[in-house]
């Protein structure tokens, strides 16, 4: 009986230890997926890195909750807007439903809440990018926009 004991006392430690590598490694693997760089399903992924110096008059437009400014960058160009004192929204111009159409390009809509695209008139929330209306059935692509209270940084 105490070597039938043994082995099931073994095969527990086994089991246990095996468990916790398992669960260590889908640990790492979670991690590595959230700082990893957002993909979006049809517009591809372009390198930018660009950062904002709140102090220069040429971004007077983002000093206030609200504002948003057009700037060269990502695929389409970007579209850059203030939700609140520390939160930025960073945006490709480029339409999920028609980016391939040279003509196609996102303009904020006078009351300033959505992002629409007069090609395909698909029209976006400006907050968050999600599909207000139109064919397009995928949210806007987003960069990430981090702010430090003097500079901000537009990033993937």
């Amino acid at each position: 009986m105490q070597k039938a004991d043994a082995k099931i006392h073994f095969f527990k430690y086994i089991a246990n230890k095996l468990m916790k590598k398992i669960v260590l490694f889908f640990i790492a693997l979670f991690l590595c997926q959230a700082c990893g760089k957002y993909i979006h399903p049809t517009i591809p992924n372009v390198f930018v890195d660009i950062t904002i110096s709140m102090g220069d008059a040429n971004y007077y437009k983002l000093n206030h909750h609200g504002g948003y400014l057009y700037l060269t960058g990502g695929v389409s160009g970007i579209i850059v807007y203030r939700l609140n004192d520390y939160t930025f929204k960073a945006y490709d111009r480029a339409c999920p439903y028609d980016w391939e159409n040279r003509d196609s390009w996102l303009w904020v809509e006078a009351s300033g809440l959505t992002v629409y695209d007069s090609c395909c008139d698909s029209r976006f929330n400006i907050i968050d990018g999600t599909v207000v209306n139109g064919p397009a059935n995928l949210p806007l692509k987003y960069y990430k926009a981090t702010f430090d209270g003097m500079l901000l940084r537009i990033h993937n």
